[in-house]
């Protein structure tokens, strides 16, 4: 898996993933995406960034996602 875009530096938004040093965080492209943006509109909203980042970006989560086991936040289950 080729993640040569996702970064991560203590001195950048306290060491969260970031795509290549900037201060877009992959929670944040994930964020965008799972609010129904699609690529093309998070590119024309933000040009700084590359259709490359943004699938980076998910293959990450989905990588996140395979290795870890987190319970899902009480307002996420409707309750």
């Amino acid at each position: 898996m080729k993640l040569d875009r996702i970064t991560v530096n203590p001195q950048i938004c306290m060491g969260q993933p970031t795509i290549r040093d900037t201060r877009f965080t992959v929670a944040f492209i994930l964020k965008l995406l799972a609010s129904g943006m699609d690529i093309p509109a998070i590119i024309n909203a933000y040009p700084e960034l590359e259709k490359e980042d943004i699938q980076q970006s998910l293959m990450y989560g989905a990588w996140l996602a395979a290795e870890q086991t987190r319970p899902i936040p009480w307002e996420a289950q409707g309750s």
